[in-house]
């Protein structure tokens, strides 16, 4: 089994007001440390097929909007929690570009496991709107690039962010061939994922929400685990597994409120390697979500790539 880290220095390039979590500083830590613990490491360029699989998530008059905000030099793009500056706009683009670098990479053999390690995140963002940081919704075209591009049929996302990714959940819900799963802190923001939100027509069933309070640990997060997220994947039998991969449910994040450790997130990348390596061919790609505690991010994100490894 590989495990390879995908990224761009472009991902640096958007910059945020003074106060504002979601800092270019994130990025350059977990990437110092991956690098320092010896994981391969890619830099990826522009990816043809960027342009195609954004239009297949997300409205091109979203698009256009979000491109004309940044030429514009304004300051916020649909509500006051996405910021632009001038780097916005290709720090977005680019972390679509990792992330279908990496699925082509992950895809294409057998045992390989990738992590796009990219901002700005992407589980907040809807088909037409930026939300909660998020741009486009790296996550939501990776998997469609995926199903269009390499004949995967079915895939599963897990997704471990302490916030719902109400992105994903919508442009999913209607659908029964992307199964995805959430557990997350609520009542929180953004407000959804309550357990009711089992999906809409074909895709009912196929939207599984494991709704948590505040406070909650390494063994309540283990039980979800052991006895629904891992079971339903089995169930559904994806062909490829990806993971929004956020960690601000760390004990000290300064935006979350749950109380994970960094063996937690050890473990969670242990069992959902075994999980692809009995249904996908071992074939994983996560995407980078939240995680706001600067001093400890790195460490955490190692500790979940070095489960995944195995």
């Amino acid at each position: 089994m590989t495990l390879r880290v995908f990224s761009d220095r472009r991902c640096l390039e958007h910059e945020v007001p003074p106060g504002f979590p979601e800092l270019p500083t994130r990025l350059a830590e977990v990437l110092s440390g991956l690098e320092r613990t010896g994981f391969s490491m890619v830099q990826t360029e522009e990816h043809p097929e960027t342009e195609v699989a954004i239009l297949s998530i997300h409205d091109q008059a979203y698009i256009q909007r979000f491109h004309q905000a940044v030429v514009a030099g304004e300051s916020f793009v649909d509500t006051g929690d996405n910021p632009l500056s001038p780097g916005s706009w290709r720090a977005a683009r680019a972390a679509v570009d990792v992330c279908l670098s990496a699925a082509d990479w992950a895809l294409d053999g057998s045992q390989r496991r990738a992590i796009a390690a990219v901002r700005p995140p992407g589980h907040h963002a809807e088909r037409a709107m930026a939300m909660g940081f998020c741009y486009f919704n790296n996550v939501a075209v990776v998997a469609e690039y995926i199903r269009r591009s390499k004949g995967v049929k079915r895939l599963a996302i897990v997704d471990f962010d302490v916030h719902h990714g109400n992105g994903t959940q919508h442009l999913f819900e209607e659908r029964g061939d992307v199964l995805y799963v959430s557990i997350h802190q609520h009542p929180f923001y953004p407000g959804t994922g309550t357990a009711a939100e089992r999906g809409r027509l074909a895709g009912v069933g196929a939207t599984l929400n494991v709704p948590l309070p505040a406070g909650s640990g390494d063994q309540v997060y283990r039980e979800v685990f052991e006895k629904i997220v891992l079971p339903s994947v089995r169930q559904f039998g994806p062909e490829a597994l990806l993971i929004s991969a956020g960690f601000d449910a760390w004990e000290g994040d300064p935006v979350g409120g749950m109380r994970v450790t960094e063996e937690a997130f050890r473990e969670w990348g242990t069992w959902l390697g075994q999980v692809a390596d009995e249904l996908c061919a071992g074939r994983v790609l996560v995407t980078l979500e939240g995680g706001y505690d600067l001093a400890a991010l790195a460490s955490l994100v190692v500790a979940h790539c070095q489960g995944l490894e195995g």
